[in-house]
């Protein structure tokens, strides 16, 4: 929100694809009746225009950048229209790149191709104009759509082997959740069932992996009742996230952003939970152990900040058979888990969310979210490493989910 220019951008960018899309449906509605045009081109240009000013005013009104319905649904309708103008037009540019052979191939042929041609005149396909429009409109449809998947959470089972497991920590069973994002949420009693479906599965241990909040600590005022139902035997332990340091938000002063912070690690303890900031602890049973790591947000991608500290957490655990490294963001795990800590048996990620667009079947996961991300969703292997990428409780910037439901983990060591 903070570098005006970037969105002024974005709104030239938008402005050109309305005038091409426009193009496109002056083909389809040729044979329409004046008024029909006419009451076409004013609906187009109004939404056009409206989301325009919508974007603009952004960056310059701070009531747009923190009221819930503007961020999440009007926001969501302004990046669906520019998606579905986008995908669309590729079908538009196809046409063009015909006209234009169909152009040069007229000047230099001794033979005309159509009388149309002959005047330089070669028209639009409508078909194209058709497809491009089609398209482009049934994802937008889709993503609308999506607005009913946010809160239906879905429970994933994944027991994991490992040879060398403690045997009193066999059938250990673990909930992993992460990418709360509260700030989003406007639907309590969905989001209590949510947490009604954890407590169902009784498990031995909880593991929340980071961004509680979008920005700011007091998104969690309303859902402290919720999430202090979360408990378990062996506890509750929970990390940060890159949203939980309130990085994209221009604080008034450093030290507000730091009060911020500090304001958050409060919640997680008046929720009940072991915030891990670098550190790690150990669970010991019928004398075996085992250790839990969790360090802040460690981010390989973009310009994701690397808060988390191995060197702090580690030491102390050499001698434990059998580790768990909670850490936000996956791309931590190429960058350093693998390399440096060969020895960490399980990490336990969310940070992408499945890009809360994709298509999973049993045989089959896409999102675009793998060509930013190697490890984006569910389970990896490396050597006799495991990483699980949790697809995220929670929903930010679009407030919904196509084919990439909200995700509670449940995870049994075998």
């Amino acid at each position: 929100m903070r570098n005006a220019s970037t969105w002024w951008i974005i709104a030239f960018l938008m402005l050109l694809f309305d005038f091409y899309v426009y193009q496109a449906i002056k083909t389809v509605s040729q044979n329409s009746t004046d008024r029909a045009k006419w009451i076409i081109q004013i609906a187009y240009w109004g939404i056009s225009i409206a989301t325009l000013a919508c974007l603009l005013s952004l960056p310059y009104i701070q009531a747009l950048q923190t009221n819930k319905i503007f961020r999440n649904y009007v926001f969501a309708i302004m990046v669906g229209l520019f998606l579905a103008k986008m995908v669309g037009s590729t079908f538009f540019l196809i046409d063009d790149i015909r006209r234009l052979f169909a152009f040069v191939f007229n000047k230099v042929s001794t033979s005309k191709v159509d009388t149309a041609a002959s005047d330089n005149n070669i028209p639009r396909s409508t078909f194209l104009s058709w497809i491009g429009l089609g398209i482009g409109g049934g994802l937008f449809g889709t993503l609308l759509y999506g607005f009913s998947n946010k809160y239906k959470y879905q429970v994933t089972r994944v027991p994991i082997a490992f040879s060398n497991l403690p045997k009193a920590f066999k059938g250990l069973k673990i909930v992993h959740i992460s990418d709360i994002h509260s700030g989003s949420f406007n639907d309590k009693a969905a989001v209590n069932h949510g947490v009604d479906m954890i407590l169902k599965e009784k498990p031995d241990l909880i593991l929340f992996t980071g961004d509680l909040v979008n920005d700011r600590y007091e998104e969690m005022h309303d859902y402290i009742d919720v999430f202090d139902r979360l408990k378990a035997p062996m506890g509750v332990f929970s990390t940060l996230g890159n949203h939980d340091y309130g990085d994209y938000v221009a604080w008034p002063s450093e030290s507000a952003k730091k009060q911020n912070l500090e304001n958050l690690k409060r919640v997680h303890a008046q929720l009940g939970w072991k915030l891990m900031m670098n550190e790690h602890t150990i669970f010991e049973k019928d004398g075996e152990k085992i250790a839990l790591l969790g360090i802040e947000n460690f981010g390989a991608k973009g310009r994701f900040p690397k808060y988390g500290r191995m060197q702090d957490a580690y030491p102390g655990t050499e001698a434990i058979p059998f580790k768990i490294l909670m850490s936000h963001d996956p791309s931590h795990w190429d960058y350093q888990v693998t390399k440096e800590y060969k020895d960490i048996d399980l990490m336990l990620s969310g940070h992408t969310h499945g890009m809360q667009f994709g298509l999973e079947t049993p045989y089959f996961k896409w999102s675009p979210v793998k060509w930013m991300y190697k490890q984006w969703a569910g389970l990896y292997e490396e050597g006799q490493q495991k990483l699980y990428v949790n697809r995220g409780f929670g929903f930010i910037g679009y407030p919904g989910r196509v084919g990439i439901l909200p995700e509670i983990t449940v995870i049994e060591l075998v």
